[in-house]
């Protein structure tokens, strides 16, 4: 299901990165510190009183030149009113209201999306009477807020939740696979599509999906359903959102919500660029089972071990995805273009993969035997016991004496012999340390 989407606005220096942060709190510590996986990032997942939303920070689009600063705020602010539910519009107490603050008002006045204004680095109670000014601005009651020290962040999140819209479950069974492409522009996303589905498509319905502007496309193939979730054919905007990488990003993480499987696309002919990886991190990050497809094959001159070298690139490049297959095809001559989808179903059953405890526990007691926990200061890790809690991504839960004891390094020999023992090709897994308790 596709999460209500808020975007923070606002001209430059009001503290937009600062609330993002807060907002979306200390989510990120989960995510794993491996190498390759950017942290540079405008795009997360909150939640308040139990409702889930994603938060954009628009702050990170920005063009270069001072010139292009009102052409920037304003692209941020076109972003916004395209993107999301509501609109968060971060003002600046200390500056007070300023032209810059009123452009981006004017802009949002045309969304009729619901807009609240949050006066940003209220730091003390004498700050407050001077929100009053940003009534001014036409959007009701402003809230005053302090990115650096919290305060006024409750209310800031009760607006936001009580202006949420409620999204309806999208309308597949729990048997279709959901499989979203991304990659950056002009990699062949569309061709690809079409390649997928071919002339002997059985199309149910082309419908679209919760997320606005992707085109759902429900097919089937050997008796599997399928929804191809593609982003390929949004609106065009003109070069100034096809240069911005990080509006890239923020169009595939949509798609990436939503999907069981995703295929980052790859450019066969350009190779591997920074953008590529930036995508393929949001992807891993949301747990989704992943395939890595080099397209345009046809076009790329090649011997023998052209092919090789080129996936030992990938793996150099994507080392924290070292689980996702890698396919070679070319949607223009449709050249291997039928081994794609068995790789589809492959890693989307993987990614559904559950292991009875007691198998779970008998792989890692040989692992154990094998390689015995680290100590520390004549203190041993001793692990208890392992089991799996969740599938998409499978999610391991690892109770030990020590949760602190429990190192990076020996928590990836442990995946690393789950996977020789069950494959889960193609799907991150999530490992958690805790302590075992009496309940236990």
């Amino acid at each position: 299901m596709a999460r209500p989407v808020v975007a923070i606005v606002g001209r430059p220096n009001v503290g937009k990165s600062t609330v993002f942060n807060r907002m979306i709190g200390d989510r990120l510590a989960i995510v794993e510190d491996r190498p390759g996986v950017t942290r540079d990032r405008i795009y997360g997942t909150s939640e308040w009183n139990g409702k889930p939303f994603s938060v954009i920070d628009t702050g990170g689009i920005e063009l270069d030149g001072e010139d292009m600063m009102l052409k920037s705020i304003r692209m941020q602010a076109e972003l916004a009113i395209a993107e999301a539910d509501v609109i968060v519009f971060m003002c600046d107490v200390k500056s007070g209201l300023t032209q810059s603050d009123e452009e981006v008002a004017q802009i949002l006045y045309r969304s009729r999306k619901p807009v609240i204004v949050a006066v940003n680095k209220v730091d003390n109670m004498n700050r407050m009477d001077d929100i009053y000014e940003f009534y001014n601005v036409g959007f009701g009651d402003p809230i005053g807020v302090s990115g650096s020290h919290g305060s006024g962040m409750g209310d800031l999140m009760d607006a936001i939740v009580e202006n949420l819209p409620d999204l309806e479950d999208d309308e597949y069974g729990d048997d279709v696979i959901r499989v979203a492409l991304i990659g950056r522009p002009n990699v062949g996303k569309s061709s690809l599509v079409n390649a997928i589905l071919g002339e002997e498509r059985v199309i149910v319905s082309n419908v679209a999906g919760t997320t606005r502007d992707a085109i759902d496309t429900p097919f089937e193939r050997d008796g599997q359903r399928y929804v191809l979730i593609d982003t390929a054919g949004m609106r065009k905007r003109g070069k100034v959102y096809e240069n911005t990488e990080k509006y890239s990003v923020m169009r595939a993480m949509k798609a990436i919500e939503r999907a069981d499987v995703v295929l980052m696309v790859i450019n066969g002919e350009e190779g591997i660029i920074d953008q590529d990886k930036h995508v393929a991190g949001y992807a891993h990050e949301a747990g989704k089972a992943a395939i890595i497809v080099v397209n345009k094959w046809d076009v790329v001159e090649k011997d023998d071990k052209t092919m090789q070298h080129f996936e030992n690139n990938i793996r150099d490049h994507f080392l924290f995805m070292q689980y996702a297959p890698v396919v070679f095809l070319s949607a223009l001559t449709k050249q291997r273009i039928h081994k794609l989808l068995p790789v589809v179903q492959q890693v989307a059953e993987q990614h559904s993969l559950r292991i009875p405890t007691h198998l779970l526990n008998d792989v890692i007691s040989d692992a154990i035997a094998i390689n015995p926990p680290p100590t520390d200061k004549g203190k041993r890790l001793r692990i208890n016991y392992v089991t799996q809690v969740a599938v998409k991504p499978p999610t391991i839960i690892v109770f030990v004496n020590e949760p602190e004891m429990m190192h990076f390094s020996y928590e990836r020999y442990l995946e690393n012999k789950i996977r020789a023992a069950f494959d889960f090709v193609g799907t991150p897994i999530r490992i958690f340390t805790r302590r075992k308790s009496s309940d236990d």
